[in-house]
């Protein structure tokens, strides 16, 4: 029993020897017509990695042949189906390049874009892929509005630009998360001058408020009136725009801090309450004195 078991572990191993000897002999042949079929056996096995060894060394032989763009077309499918999408994006840019008017150069550049999609990277690492992949997309979007691939497309491009999105608010996040309250402020507004519809747009807003206020919160005596007044102006900007949002409560909450830290310092009495009407004109007369004393520092 113990030889037989022995015996048909041998012949196992004789037969897939034999096999990949097979493979070897047939990638460095010459004959285009047995290797172009075998490529294709591979192909519809699922064997992608030989398919693309196989359509790759047989794309030297059909080079210039009515066979050629059919090798090239999957040689770079071969690679795609393997998941190697750096190479499958390059055999596709170099296939429709030489054959733009093939029947397959449809199904060629939708594969191509999402390679590129496939090769972009999670958003704390460099975007710069993302902005290729998105560029290349929103072309072929505007040139081919009729492509049966559109909806693959949008889908593609609302979550890039989601990744780009977050990127650029955590990195405001992260001067904010570190109390660098000035820095914070100054990065959230960079981040809506730059895309005012990003996704964390009511994030980024109470942020800004948020960092005003500990800014003020934090500022020597001297500094806290004016820097609370900024507060205030972010205050009245997010409200104006949210008036419902779950940040409200608190951010009314921190308002009604400011109030009180603004009557100590003279801009509204203890049982009064700031209005946005007295607010700006309260900003409007630190405004004029600052340009006042611009102009005598001259």
């Amino acid at each position: 029993m113990r030889l037989r078991n022995l015996l048909v572990v041998f012949a196992s191993l004789i037969a897939l020897m034999s096999c990949k000897s097979e493979y070897e002999i047939l990638l460095n042949s010459n004959d285009a017509d047995a290797k172009y079929e075998a490529a294709f056996q591979y192909f519809n096995d699922n064997k992608f990695s030989k398919a693309a060894s196989l359509f790759e060394s047989l794309s030297v032989l059909t080079n210039g042949t009515e066979r050629d763009d059919t090798v090239r077309y999957y040689w770079g499918l071969s690679n795609y189906k393997f998941k190697d999408y750096y190479t499958a994006e390059t055999n596709f840019e170099q296939f429709l390049t030489n054959y733009p008017r093939s029947p397959f150069a449809s199904e060629a550049t939708y594969l191509r874009l999402d390679c590129l999609y496939r090769q972009t990277l999670r958003y704390e690492l460099d975007q710069t892929p993302t902005y290729k992949a998105i560029n290349e997309i929103s072309t072929y979007i505007l040139e081919y509005p009729s492509n049966p691939h559109m909806q693959e497309c949008r889908d593609m491009l609302i979550d890039l630009n989601e990744r780009l999105d977050k990127k650029a608010y955590e990195n405001a996040r992260l001067y904010y998360k570190m109390e660098d309250y000035l820095a914070a402020r100054v990065a959230f507004k960079n981040v809506l001058k730059d895309d005012a519809e990003n996704m964390f747009r009511e994030d980024i807003l109470y942020h800004i408020a948020m960092a005003s206020y500990n800014y003020a919160h934090e500022s020597v005596p001297a500094r806290q009136k004016e820097r609370y007044l900024a507060f205030v102006d972010d205050y009245f900007n997010f409200i104006g725009e949210l008036p419902e949002s779950h940040y409200r409560k608190e951010l009314d909450a921190v308002y009604n801090r400011a109030q009180r830290a603004l009557g100590r310092h003279g801009v509204v009495g203890e049982d009064d309450e700031m209005t946005a009407k007295d607010f700006a004109k309260e900003r409007r007369r630190l405004q004029k004195e600052a340009r006042k004393a611009a102009t005598s520092e001259k």
